[in-house]
């Protein structure tokens, strides 16, 4: 049946608004080309001044990314009622960033790592390229098969 409702379509994000969202989680994923494959890992990090820090370790994958290396991050969330989420992905490149500016900049933000051990290498991603969306998330009664009435 066709009750003429029509979909709520999904909010485009400006710039500014993709920040807001990228500073109110601290979790994030990074992909990345190693070898001749794309990895993407989850990481935690921080925005600052227009980029986004990332903590690691010596001898890891995210170690290995070459300066100025093509990355792509997404981070996701929702509201506090799970009625609308969001979602922002930053195209860019990486680069080392063991200045000590840059540790200043992740010591004041409490990027912390999640596991044991050095992790005293930063990746510093500077954004070619910003987006995101955000969207009403439909009901089961929306998306979920429906049986037909004589199968009830």
């Amino acid at each position: 049946m066709d009750t003429g409702a029509v979909e709520a379509e999904a909010e485009i994000l400006g710039v500014h608004d993709c920040w807001e969202y990228l500073q109110s989680t601290p979790v994030c994923r990074i992909a990345f080309p190693h070898g001749d494959m794309v990895e993407i890992l989850p990481v935690n990090f921080v925005p600052s001044n227009g980029t986004v820090l990332i903590r690691t370790g010596e001898g890891t994958r995210l170690d290995s990314l070459a300066d100025g290396q093509p990355v792509s991050l997404e981070a996701d969330g929702f509201n506090q009622y799970g009625t609308i989420a969001w979602s922002v992905v930053l195209k860019g490149h990486a680069e080392a960033a063991d200045d000590a500016v840059s540790q200043r900049e992740a010591s004041d933000g409490r990027l912390s790592p999640w596991q044991s051990g050095a992790k005293d290498r930063l990746v510093r991603v500077t954004p070619a390229e910003v987006t995101g969306r955000r969207f009403v998330i439909a009901p089961p009664s929306r998306w979920a098969p429906q049986e037909p009435a004589g199968e009830r």
